[in-house]
């Protein structure tokens, strides 16, 4: 991908991402259907970590210590608290109800980046984010349920917090390696989720501790993708690719599950990759300033 303009790479990092989450979360809310929410949370995390520590042997500790211990950990705090709130309301939401409640992020994202971090408002940018928002209710609403009471606004709740610890990511990128911010966000998940963890701890079977090792290592390969995009260009310009999630998840669905996509479904996403491939080609075009 080098010969590709800067911001064209940050967007096919930022997919990558997506898709890997997805997967990811098919998986976490299997696990937390059978057991407790913050248990999955720790244990998670902690796979995470530990799909890590043989580069960490290899490379060595030094090659992997952070040059803001503070902000590492503030991130990790951040992060945890919306994964409470979301761990919390995952189990009592129907999927359709979370995702749609989910895509309020990119918004939320996208004013703290102008906001705090001082990125352009182009104009493009939030034309894709609408586009494609748009492209998300045309999915999700015929799906809606309005169930799940309370457990709805704890859902909204925990969009802004991984809003602003996505916000702290990109900050963190300036001087950090992705490697770096990976690694050190499962592990300050990990230990502050335990406490969380053990009140109603069991202990998983075997095909769930398999479970969690594969979501443990999709999720940090995801957030290593996510972290690269990052790096590479404005995170507002990323945004509104957070959207084709939505086809991810439709076609996990149609492919494990055997959920057959819906009218509505095609046609959204049809909506949501227009929108993509428009924002793409007018990022690959913009001069961007920042070095890979």
């Amino acid at each position: 991908m080098s010969a590709w303009p800067v911001a064209v790479r940050g967007m096919v990092w930022m997919v990558l991402g997506g898709m890997l989450f997805s997967v990811m979360n098919a998986i976490t809310r299997e696990l937390t259907l059978h057991m407790d929410v913050y248990q999955v949370q720790f244990v998670r995390y902690l796979f995470g970590f530990l799909v890590i520590v043989p580069w960490v042997l290899h490379h060595g500790w030094q090659a992997y210590k952070p040059v803001n211990m503070a902000g590492q950990f503030w991130r990790g705090g951040v992060h945890t608290v919306g994964l409470c709130l979301w761990f919390t309301a995952l189990p009592h939401i129907h999927l359709a109800d979370v995702t749609a409640i989910g895509f309020s992020g990119p918004i939320f994202i996208m004013l703290g980046a102008a906001w705090f971090l001082g990125e352009p408002m182009h104009k493009d940018r939030w034309i894709a984010a609408l586009i494609g928002f748009s492209g998300v209710l045309v999915v999700v609403l015929p799906k809606m349920s309005g169930s799940g009471g309370w457990f709805n606004l704890v859902m909204l709740a925990s969009t802004p917090v991984f809003a602003a610890s996505f916000l702290i990511t990109k900050a963190l990128t300036r001087y950090e390696k992705p490697g770096v911010i990976v690694l050190w966000q499962a592990l300050t998940v990990s230990v502050l989720s335990l406490p969380m963890a053990l009140p109603n701890w069991q202990t998983p079977l075997p095909l769930q501790w398999l479970g969690f090792a594969v979501a443990g290592l999709l999720g940090s390969l995801a957030q290593y993708c996510l972290t690269r995009a990052f790096a590479l260009t404005d995170i507002s310009a990323t945004q509104s690719l957070r959207f084709l999630d939505l086809v991810w998840a439709s076609l996990l669905g149609w492919i494990i599950f055997g959920d057959v996509p819906t009218q509505s479904t095609w046609m959204g996403a049809l909506v949501i990759l227009g929108s993509t491939v428009w924002i793409a080609r007018r990022e690959g075009k913009r001069a961007v300033a920042v070095v890979d």
